[in-house]
């Protein structure tokens, strides 16, 4: 029987960088121990919200090394290993392994635009070649692949293949998987405003944006729907809609980094080519975080 590598909210950490572009691991520490201190149930390092796309193989493995040893068992650190090459996965998921983490989120290939076929051969050749758990990854938003209920079902089967992190927005899809899949295939949601709904349907918690700068909430959230408070769930999942919303007005991590800044994190500056928002949607999410007395 798998048991979820964590329940609850774990953070989609952002990796900030200094004014020259280099990761800023003093801040990284700063950051890491504002989240285990708040309630966070895991760290995601160099996901999506972690600007992975733009690291260096070396920055990757040692962002991955830092947060591994600052963390110190303390609660799962899971990495991001995903890749649209399947021999360039196994080698930085089989590197994550060596430093100690505890999960691997492996994005579906992006670009390739496998089949359902090729996805299945792609995480069983992964998974046969692993011995730490693996997430999979569906953000088809970003990556123009989408995994099928059926296709989900299959890969749930392995031994080694745990869950999903479900970023498709589909309710109806993701209600199909779970129904579709192993009992112990664990699913959770890649976005903030869906947290109680697909907790609801037997989700295991959240991989979370927001908990970059609400760790507490989406803590929260998850933790009265793993304890059948429903209501309690769906009041904060509303109450904080707003803020969920405004740190996706722009390209992730765009405005959650600018969010950082305004509490006083040392985010630094995003990798191009993404950049910073608008002046009118800075002031926007400045009026957000305001509101919820964030800044």
């Amino acid at each position: 029987m798998k048991q979820p590598i964590f329940t609850g909210a774990g953070v989609a950490i952002i990796t900030p960088f200094t004014a020259e572009n280099k990761v800023n691991y003093p801040a990284l520490k700063t950051i890491l121990e504002y989240q285990i201190a708040h309630g966070t149930d895991a760290i995601v390092i160099c996901g999506t919200t972690g600007e992975s796309a733009t690291l260096s193989h070396e920055e990757h493995t040692e962002a991955i090394r830092f947060t591994v040893e600052t963390v110190a068992h303390r609660i799962p650190v899971i990495a991001g290993t995903g890749s649209n090459d399947t021999a360039y996965a196994l080698h930085l998921s089989n590197e994550a392994e060596k430093i100690g983490v505890d999960g691997l989120l492996m994005v579906t290939p992006y670009y390739n635009k496998a089949s359902q076929e090729g996805l299945v051969r792609h995480y069983t050749y992964l998974a046969d070649r692993v011995s730490t758990p693996i997430i999979i990854y569906n953000v088809p938003s970003r990556t123009g692949c989408n995994v099928q209920p059926e296709t989900y079902a299959e890969l749930s089967k392995h031994k080694m293949i745990y869950g999903a992190k479900e970023a498709s927005g589909n309710i109806s899809g993701i209600a199909k998987t779970i129904s579709l899949c192993e009992p112990d295939f664990t699913i959770y949601s890649g976005n903030d405003d869906q947290i109680t709904a697909i907790m609801s349907l037997g989700g295991k918690g959240v991989i979370s944006v927001l908990s970059n700068v609400a760790p507490q909430v989406a803590h929260d959230i998850a933790a009265a729907a793993l304890q059948g408070d429903f209501e309690t769930s769906r009041k904060l999942q509303l109450q904080y809609l707003e803020l969920c919303n405004a740190l996706f007005m722009d390209v992730n991590p765009i405005p959650v980094k600018q969010a950082m800044r305004m509490m006083g994190f040392d985010a630094g500056p995003l990798r191009m080519p993404l950049c910073d928002m608008s002046d009118a949607n800075t002031e926007k999410l400045r009026c957000v975080m305001q509101k919820y007395q964030l800044i």
